[in-house]
């Protein structure tokens, strides 16, 4: 469900009160709002954003070289995957260069006459959105943005034939200066925007990449990939079940569900004083998310508070959480009523009531008494640390949400006390 972003008139309010105005030609004359955000086949002198930061003002500059260089709009001796690198480390270390890329990308998308210049900054953007937010108070800009654009093909065809069409009545030879290309190559510019659109709603609540590694090679080519090739993270169940039709055709249950429980187990988890409530190590983590999203599981692991950690992303991040919406009220409802909350499991729909059944008979194995005397994580521990992550609060209430967690603890607890999942042993 798409929320309806910030009106043009608001986003052009905001742009005339946090752009950095420029200036052209030896009078100095400014720029106008509408051409600081159309594309730009020059350099910058100075950052789109207003800035007292000298630091930001130099690496601006030279991230729009980078940009631009991504985009096939400038030479560069880097290959593409490398510019990303670049360009993305910037900004995850620099906190102020995020909504200076951003805004930086939405200029050079904007009449853009080029196709493929125009797809892969739309690409560099799906890259971003995987390992830093925009602001707070430039989210719904990009938001905004980024909403135009979801069903916007004809029309961004269109408008490059009649830019380029203005070109040749100004100067025959502008043929020549930048390829034209109004045909589609590779995706349509509608499906950038559609994942970015999601990409945002997520970053935005989880922050991106966490732990002090700086990214990596391996994590831009995945970041590249998810667009077209969901990741196993933050997908909803269905999609994850189609997803693994060609690698594990006969399984009922997610791969990934199955096989980070596993590993738990295979770790001694169930042995572990704190497991499930002390993080694993998050850069440790992230390497395994990677890992686990191309269908490895590697063999090197030996502290199972990793995939532990993981596991309870898996879940956090579903699109949909495990118990559907429409069952929540139902849930905190009956937060006392062993039988009746029982009897909601079962009015799930299959799927989830699979990995549901699957979740809670996992965690049954950590609440045995004699797991319970290493781990000291009883039921009630256990219930608290999961339950966030199988249901989800929709109130922005602050009363509501602090009492519904409450009873969102108490009504796991009668799961994993009560709940009979003996049929789920060997399923997979």
């Amino acid at each position: 469900t798409l929320r309806k972003p910030i009106s043009q008139s608001s986003m052009a309010d905001w742009a005339s009160k946090n752009l950095n105005m420029h200036t052209q030609g030896i009078f100095r004359r400014r720029i106008s709002i509408s051409n600081m955000l159309s594309w730009n086949g020059g350099s910058i002198k100075k950052p789109m954003l207003i800035t007292s930061n000298r630091a930001i003002k130099k690496e601006a500059c030279e991230m729009f070289k980078l940009v631009q260089s991504y985009m096939g709009d400038r030479q560069t001796r880097m290959d593409r995957n490398h510019v990303a690198l670049v360009t993305v480390t910037k900004c995850w270390s620099i906190q102020g260069l995020r909504d200076e890329l951003y805004i930086q990308l939405i200029r050079q998308t904007t009449d853009n006459t080029c196709y493929q210049s125009l797809a892969w900054g739309w690409e560099l953007m799906a890259i971003s959105l995987a390992f830093f937010s925009p602001s707070p108070k430039f989210q719904s800009y990009l938001e905004g943005y980024i909403y135009r654009h979801l069903d916007s093909d004809e029309n961004i065809a269109q408008r490059i034939k009649e830019l380029m069409d203005l070109k040749n009545k100004k100067n025959s030879k502008s043929r020549k200066k930048r390829k034209q290309n109004t045909e589609d190559e590779g995706l349509p510019i509608s499906t950038y925007a559609k994942y970015c659109y999601r990409k945002l709603q997520k970053v935005a609540v989880t922050g991106g990449k966490k732990g002090l590694r700086k990214p990596t090679i391996e994590e831009i080519t995945h970041a590249r990939n998810a667009i077209v090739t969901p990741s196993l993270f933050g997908s909803s169940l269905e999609e994850i079940m189609v997803r693994q039709q060609d690698t594990h055709p006969g399984n009922r249950l997610p791969w990934v569900q199955t096989q980070l429980s596993q590993q738990v187990l295979a770790l001694g988890g169930e042995q572990t004083e704190g497991i499930f409530r002390v993080p694993g190590d998050i850069d440790e983590v992230n390497a395994l998310k990677l890992q686990v999203d191309q269908w490895r599981i590697p063999s090197g692991l030996s502290d199972p508070n990793v995939p532990a950690s993981l596991l309870k992303l898996w879940y956090r991040e579903l699109e949909e959480p495990v118990i559907p919406q429409q069952f929540y009220q139902e849930c905190i409802s009956n937060y006392e009523n062993p039988d009746a909350a029982v009897a909601v499991v079962q009015l799930l729909p299959e799927l989830n009531r699979l990995v549901l059944c699957y979740l809670i008979h996992f965690l049954q194995i950590f609440a045995q008494p004699s797991n319970v005397g290493r781990t000291k994580m009883d039921v009630n521990n256990l219930a608290m640390v999961m339950a966030p992550n199988c249901l989800r609060c929709q109130s922005d209430d602050p009363r509501i949400i602090f009492e519904n967690t409450r009873k969102e603890m108490s009504f796991l607890r009668m799961l994993i006390v009560h709940l009979d999942t003996s049929f789920i042993k060997g399923l997979v």
